[in-house]
């Protein structure tokens, strides 16, 4: 990839192109204005990293032509003047990320190289990769441009990020973004869902425990804390995680350190926290189903994850993206032609970015023409239409477990009490609902022991209190 440098500080422009050449990028260096877009009219280019004040003018003041013949070329700004009226406008014009000087060179590199990976190619009707090394985080929209921001943010931090957004938006992909682009890259990325880890496991999983320390626990075993050391845990489906686990989540997070189940000896944490949830947290925080100060705990950097129907102008970039992916895991080739493009961007994808993988791939395996049209996407839409519309469909019991098996894939030994959890929890909210919280009521209709029902209603983190008819 190409990237134009426009910096009049020969020294500077020394260091920028030695570390971009040092990434593999080929740089073509200018220092004014007029040579800036000699070379735009000319050459085809991944970025543009320019300064402020040039030989023949101001770098910001002439952008807007820059923007008017090349809307997605990214661009990051370096200036001398460090003045929040310079940051101001370089934001003003859409720039990728504004630099102060001095910068770090190493954050200025990894910038370049998301600002690249995130300009698809209009000429070859390329995929468009988004920031750093082939992840897949897919899109130009300003809603994903923000995202991309918090995440350079936060790579040579370790500040604890907490992912926001609906299911299917791809919270773990950003997760990874983080850990494979931070300087925490060369450690592991350890992935745990919690709200799958039973109530009575969570501290063994998490912490790990000691030869002997319960019925079963024949031999040492390490936790995925220790399992992510020098590495990036991220704790999936935060929200979801039951009262007593948040607690004890809570308090090795505030000691920075662990003890293993039977075990005496502290074990220091060497692991950077990165949670996500598709829950909105402060009514739960309210309604006493989420430990408040655990809650600041995780939200340190905030990233939300749009959902996909508020960022229609990526789709048909997702949709190459994944036809290409398709095509390298054996799939036939296959194209969109513009006006099906245009058909994907109308659809609401309730289901977000995995609903529209799911069916690219549905599409590229079916599809009988190369170049896929409208008139061939059309009853593909209408398939999946209806196909949404049985789902919709209040199952049977079996048919209910085959999909919660289907999208949860939980862990193997870990498959009945994830499945008896996920059962409880709606029967035990309705129930609740229908005696108004009245727990003794709530027990005689189940048929089981009011202690136990308590005692079950701990562990899945449900309040009955919530349940109270008010006056």
């Amino acid at each position: 990839m190409s990237i134009l440098l426009v910096e009049d500080d020969e020294s500077i422009a020394i260091v920028i192109t030695a570390a971009l050449e040092a990434e593999g990028f080929s740089v073509v260096r200018c220092d004014s204005i007029v040579e800036r877009d000699r070379l735009l009219a000319t050459q085809e280019f991944s970025a543009l990293v320019t300064d402020v004040m040039l030989t023949d003018g101001d770098g910001i003041e002439t952008l807007g032509r820059v923007r008017e013949i090349h809307p997605d070329l990214p661009v990051i700004v370096l200036s001398a003047q460090n003045t929040l009226d310079t940051a101001v406008r370089a934001s003003d014009t859409g720039a990728f990320e504004y630099f102060p000087k001095p910068f770090d060179i190493d954050e200025l590199v990894r910038t370049v190289r998301q600002a690249a990976g995130s300009q698809g190619s209009s000429l070859s009707g390329g995929v468009d990769e988004g920031p750093g090394q082939g992840l897949p985080l897919v899109g130009r929209s300003a809603s994903m441009q923000a995202v991309y921001r918090m995440i350079t943010r936060v790579l040579r931090n370790d500040l604890t990020v907490l992912i926001l957004g609906e299911s299917g938006t791809g919270k773990e992909l950003v997760a990874e973004a983080i850990h494979q682009l931070g300087h925490r890259q060369k450690g592991p990325f350890v992935a745990v869902n919690t709200a799958a880890i039973p109530a009575d496991l969570i501290e063994s999983e998490l912490f790990g425990h000691e030869k002997g320390a319960f019925t079963g626990a024949v031999a040492r075993h390490i936790g995925k804390f220790e399992q992510a050391a020098g590495g990036t845990l991220f704790l999936d489906e935060i929200g979801d995680m039951p009262m007593q686990a948040q607690t004890r989540l809570l308090r090795a997070l505030q000691s920075g350190s662990i003890r293993r189940v039977g075990g005496r000896d502290e074990v220091s944490i060497d692991t950077r926290i990165v949670a996500a949830t598709n829950k909105d947290l402060e009514p739960m925080i309210a309604a006493g189903q989420f430990r408040e100060d655990l809650y600041y705990r995780l939200n340190v950097v905030p990233i939300h994850l749009p959902p996909l129907r508020e960022r229609a102008d990526d789709i048909a970039a997702l949709a190459r993206h994944f036809l290409a992916l398709a095509a390298t895991e054996g799939l036939p080739r296959r194209r969109l032609a513009p006006e099906a493009e245009a058909m994907l961007m109308r659809q609401p994808w309730r289901g977000n970015v995995r609903e529209l993988r799911n069916f690219i791939y549905r599409l590229a395996l079916l599809a009988r023409e190369d170049v896929i049209d409208a008139a061939a996407l059309e009853p593909m839409l209408a398939s999946a239409a209806r196909a949404e519309e049985q789902v919709e469909t209040p199952l049977d019991l079996n048919g209910a477990v085959e999909r919660w098996l289907v999208e949860h894939n939980p862990p193997s030994g870990t498959v009945y009490d994830a499945a008896l959890a996920a059962f409880e929890r709606p029967l035990f909210n309705r129930i609740l609902a229908a005696t108004g919280g009245n727990q003794l009521r709530a027990a005689q209709m189940l048929g089981i022991n009011r202690n136990t029902l308590r005692k079950r209603l701990g562990e899945l983190a449900i309040d009955p209190d919530s349940f109270l008819r008010r006056p």
